[in-house]
């Protein structure tokens, strides 16, 4: 094991704090262990962690992503997708690696993050992210088809806003909580930049359009009378 890998999994276990652990694990609603360790504490090793050991090529981050990964804790997978997400290292090479993170990870908060990983990708090279984007977004794998959705939140005014559009139309129909959300999210973060763009599609489609994912698309946007919100499931994103 690195000793990078070794210092952080030693670091995070002496900071482990039992009373917190189940209340973090049943917020979200895992079996995976949790240490009970707060983000601004596994923050601060990982910082000590890599200013000691800094990460020296694309095979050291690769293979510190894949030994932290494979740990049993959570804060430990936290820990992986942090530095995954370094955008120095950053890499269409590594995709295989960021897809098995994904589809294995199966919940939003260790696949979220990825979202950001994928839109660097794709302004990097989009003649070589989109075809695969293209397959995300009819993946049987739900998580695969939420990060596609989700794949321009950093692109601004360099959004495909064609594509865009067509992918929240090509999973429009579902009733997965995690993908209507995504298609509110991804479209609010672009009306940001392009709100007269957004409200159009969304009053365009606002049949098809889920309660869900048209109150999020629309929530910083004029477009008339709402219709009432109701839970429609008690996580988070």
């Amino acid at each position: 094991m690195l000793e990078r890998v070794q210092f952080i999994e030693r670091e995070l276990a002496a900071r482990a704090d039992a009373t917190r652990a189940p209340a973090m694990a049943a917020y979200m609603k895992t079996t995976m262990p949790f240490r009970g360790v707060a983000s601004p504490v596994l923050d601060a090793v990982l910082r000590d962690a890599l200013r000691t050991w800094p990460i020296s090529s694309p095979s050291d981050y690769r293979a510190t992503v894949t030994e932290l990964w494979s740990l049993p804790h959570r804060e430990e997978k936290y820990a992986a997708i942090r530095i995954a997400r370094q955008k120095r290292f950053v890499a269409f090479t590594h995709l295989d690696l960021y897809r098995t993170m994904i589809v294995e990870g199966a919940w939003w908060d260790l696949v979220d993050d990825f979202a950001h990983v994928l839109c660097q990708l794709l302004l990097d090279d989009p003649s070589a992210m989109w075809p695969v984007l293209d397959e995300w977004i009819d993946d049987d794998d739900l998580w695969l088809r939420r990060v596609a959705i989700l794949s321009q939140l950093d692109a601004k005014d360099r959004t495909d806003e064609d594509r865009l559009f067509a992918y929240c139309l090509r999973r429009v129909h579902e009733r997965e909580f995690f993908i209507r959300k995504a298609i509110g999210w991804a479209l609010r973060q672009y009306a940001r930049t392009a709100p007269d763009a957004v409200r159009a599609f969304c009053l365009a489609h606002r049949e098809r359009l889920s309660s869900l994912s048209f109150r999020e698309a629309t929530k910083h946007l004029d477009v008339g009378p709402r219709t009432p919100q109701r839970n429609e499931n008690p996580q988070k994103p």
